[in-house]
């Protein structure tokens, strides 16, 4: 069965299969075959081509895949343009929803990378030619 230019695996059950397409969950199918009058537990292969039809109509009545992903691009490019505090969010790839990042928001934020953090005894080599100019520096003074 092809729907909004997808092709539904016929093994699953219709109300599994139509969550494949982008803009259609869990929540949403049921309302969308309660609409479409057909019973969400028969496998696609067993649908008839009227029922087939009438998933097609619903669904076509629905802003799906190609639209909905061009209205949420836009969505965005707009928070961006107008650089709301969310539109600044996506632009530095961070969590948008208040989610925390110091310790989480792995996923968003990319592999760690160590900041300003060093070994000791890179510490101990850098320290030690600064503690032994000072003293020059003091003397040289008075």
């Amino acid at each position: 069965m092809r729907v909004a230019g997808l092709d539904l695996n016929n093994e699953k059950r219709i109300d599994i299969a139509l969550t494949k397409l982008y803009g259609i969950g869990r929540a949403n199918v049921v309302s969308l075959l309660k609409k479409a009058n057909v019973d969400g537990g028969i496998r696609v292969k067993d649908l008839n081509e009227e029922e087939t039809g009438r998933v097609q109509k619903v669904v076509d009545e629905v802003k799906v895949e190609g639209d909905l992903r061009a209205e949420v691009s836009e969505n965005v490019k707009n928070l961006r343009e107008i650089q709301a505090y969310r539109g600044v969010r996506h632009s530095r790839n961070l969590p948008v929803r208040g989610q925390r990042t110091r310790s989480n928001a792995r996923t968003k934020r990319g592999k760690r990378m160590t900041i300003g953090a060093i070994r000791k005894e890179m510490a101990d080599k850098a320290a030690a030619p600064v503690a032994a100019a000072k003293p020059a520096e003091e003397s040289s003074k008075k």
